[in-house]
């Protein structure tokens, strides 16, 4: 066999003082393992670099194991998260150790009628108080009826503004470590929401909204403001990268960043030129969750020419992301936070304003001037 085909595997025994990296590096050496080494790799090699705007989709039932705080946090700190999509549970749930409560590592065997008698809520081995709930609703329901938040906004500035008020009362109680929301707040990562009102948070925005409250979340602002990130990103930075923890809505509204600018705005077809992805979800069932980077090509959601720069690694989400946020934060230097929440305006307008000379300018010259394109007129990629 050719040895250009692979490297050759040498086990060797596994030392008793291992650390993150040597256990990845050299131990993880086929199979999904082989993956999340490779994902490591890119990710610290190529994706968390000075010229690459990085977008993070969150799925699952990940902040009310900590991970917002533990793992998303240090990354968004140390610069390697510049924007992101998630459920508006992991917002939800992420706030709870924002708020100061307490949330406890139980049993998925638990006897859930009794649990319910009890007043005590189970995310399958995490279990907390029902009062949990409802004191961060009220918490939600207080701070909705401030000014700043009666009015139609984007979710981005509705999570900017949530975590501003959370960062507050992580000060008056002295939270040692900051929850996601607020730690996205400070550092000015705009974090945007596929289904506003699939959430506790949406819920109270529904309530609110029966007494009168002017807020409104629109979700056209959200898809012309994440598109404007993915166009300005080449721009500015160089590269577009997508980095997928599970699946779901959020997955699709950060891939779907790219037909929205050449599909839609009818601008230059592009692609994102990374695409990381930690899903336990199947292909074969047709399912957005699992679908390949080779699929989303054919959507134009990534460059064909990256294709090499994807990988797929199938294994649990709580499995994989302390291990790559340990990998990178030991392999890393920093990067500059792009604080791209501040440059949401200018982003837009750049995004607005070529669209708009596209949109206006005569057939006949834009066919002059393109070599090809798709049947809708968009510009291919040359």
């Amino acid at each position: 066999m050719s040895k250009q085909q692979g490297k050759k595997i040498s086990p060797i025994p596994m030392p008793a003082d291992i650390g993150v990296v040597d256990l990845i590096n050299n131990y993880f050496t086929a199979y999904n393992s082989a993956r999340l080494r490779e994902a490591c790799q890119l990710l610290s090699h190529d994706v968390f670099t000075d010229g690459v705007t990085v977008g993070v989709s969150l799925s699952g039932a990940m902040t009310p194991a900590g991970f917002g705080v533990s793992a998303l946090a240090p990354l968004i700190r140390n610069g390697f998260i510049d924007w992101m999509i998630s459920t508006g549970a992991n917002l939800y749930h992420d706030m709870h150790y924002g708020l100061g409560f307490e949330l406890f590592a139980g049993s998925p065997f638990l006897d859930d009628v009794k649990l319910r008698e009890e007043g005590t809520i189970r995310i399958y081995d995490i279990i907390f108080g029902y009062d949990v709930l409802l004191e961060t609703d009220a918490f939600i329901r207080k701070i909705l009826q401030a000014e700043p938040f009666q009015k139609r906004m984007g979710t981005a500035e509705f999570h900017y503004l949530l975590g501003k008020y959370v960062r507050e009362v992580e000060k008056q109680l002295g939270v040692k470590n900051s929850c996601l929301l607020a730690t996205a707040y400070e550092c000015g990562v705009p974090i945007y929401t596929s289904s506003p009102g699939d959430s506790s948070i949406g819920m109270n925005v529904a309530a609110l909204a029966l007494e009168g409250s002017k807020l409104i979340l629109d979700p056209a602002i959200d898809v012309n403001e994440t598109a404007a990130i993915a166009y300005g990103a080449r721009e500015t930075e160089g590269k577009s990268a997508a980095v997928i923890i599970g699946g779901g809505s959020p997955k699709n509204f950060l891939l779907q960043t790219q037909p929205q600018i050449h599909e839609v705005l009818g601008l230059e077809e592009r692609g994102h030129d990374f695409f990381v992805q930690f899903t336990d979800a199947r292909p074969d069932t047709g399912g957005l969750s699992g679908a390949t980077p080779a699929e989303a090509v054919s959507w134009g959601k990534i460059d064909p020419d990256e294709l090499p720069s994807t990988i797929v690694c199938y294994t649990d989400s709580t499995i994989a992301l302390p291990l790559v946020t340990a990998y990178v934060l030991n392999q890393c230097q920093p990067r500059t936070l792009k604080r791209l929440y501040d440059r949401r305006d200018q982003l837009l307008g750049t995004l607005q304003k070529d669209y708009l000379a596209a949109k206006d300018k005569p057939a006949s010259e834009t066919n002059s001037q393109q070599a090809a394109t798709y049947p809708c007129g968009t510009p291919v990629k040359k």
